[in-house]
């Protein structure tokens, strides 16, 4: 089981904060550091400093880490279009040494749209199909030739599909809980299917959606990596676990129940029983990155006892 690290930093971080968090993650032994694609605080709260932006963030950490994978959970498809979005993920990669992926989606949170002047088309999942062709298409492009698309949405005529990242195949993952459209496109596109949030139930319902979309389009199920991401409150007694429960807003009791909280050892046997379904990763949910401890915790009694 991989164990990823990730943040929300749109509830209210710096740059600095990230990278501390990053180069914990990378410290500590997790597989990779992910953040989240928003302008906007969700809940309460002021979300002070404010905003930093998802690919100028890796970008950065792509020059201050060495080792652990990079990416979005999930980049939104309202925010950039595909053809600028393929150059800034293939520079971030190369600025990485070939380590990164990208989580792409169709953006939902209407509100920070209208905080930034964003546009927020209302049919947005034909939008993210033709940024997947578009995006893949380009960095699958030999070079030397051109990309051609015309779709509804988008239209790109002989682009010269550069720059070329460094892996021959950025990881693309596609998630949701969407029963029919959503395991399609993943089927179709994705290196890794993520599902967010979701019970054992119905983690194990999504996943046999997309194995099945993914045999019918004539492909083996097993090509994909599945995954979850679940938020993480972590303590060495109660007492501890409820302090960090309080500490992000949220009820010991309630963690229990839509997370992994508790103990390690029960955190342990919760992560297990998404093993048994066919989870192979997780992306811990850091909402408070200031307690780096948390993170030396996971590391030490988690982790540890998963490897």
């Amino acid at each position: 089981m991989d164990l990823r690290i990730f943040t929300e930093p749109q509830q209210g971080a710096t740059y600095d904060t990230l990278l501390a968090v990053a180069k914990a993650t990378e410290d500590l032994g997790f597989d990779a550091f992910f953040r989240s694609d928003h302008y906007l605080r969700m809940g309460s709260g002021d979300g002070l400093p404010g905003p930093t932006d998802a690919w100028l963030t890796l970008a950065g950490l792509a020059r201050e880490t060495k080792r652990i994978r990079l990416g979005t959970l999930m980049t939104a498809g309202t925010f950039r279009l595909p053809g600028v979005l393929a150059i800034q993920v293939a520079q971030v990669d190369q600025m990485s040494g070939g380590r990164v992926e990208l989580g792409l989606g169709t953006g939902w949170f209407e509100e920070e749209h209208k905080a930034y002047g964003i546009p927020f088309p209302k049919e947005k999942f034909s939008r993210l199909e033709e940024q997947l062709e578009i995006v893949t298409g380009l960095w699958a492009t030999e070079p030397g030739k051109t990309f051609d698309f015309h779709g509804t949405h988008y239209d790109l005529t002989d682009s010269p599909a550069l720059p070329k990242p460094v892996q021959e195949k950025i990881p693309v993952l596609v998630g949701g809980h969407g029963a029919t459209r959503t395991p399609r496109l993943a089927a179709r596109y994705a290196d890794e299917f993520n599902i967010p949030f979701a019970s054992v139930e119905d983690s194990e319902r999504q996943f046999g959606r997309v194995r099945a979309a993914a045999e019918e389009a004539g492909r083996d199920g097993d090509d994909l990596t599945y995954s979850n991401a679940l938020v993480v409150c972590v303590g060495r007694d109660e007492a501890e676990v409820a302090r960090r429960a309080a500490a992000i807003g949220r009820e010991a009791d309630e963690l229990k129940l839509n997370g992994l909280a508790g103990s390690p050892s029960e955190v342990v046997d919760k992560i297990g029983r998404y093993a048994e379904i066919g989870a192979q990763r997780i992306y811990l949910q850091i909402l408070d990155l200031d307690d780096l401890d948390h993170l030396e915790l996971i590391s030490s009694q988690v982790q540890s006892q998963l490897s």
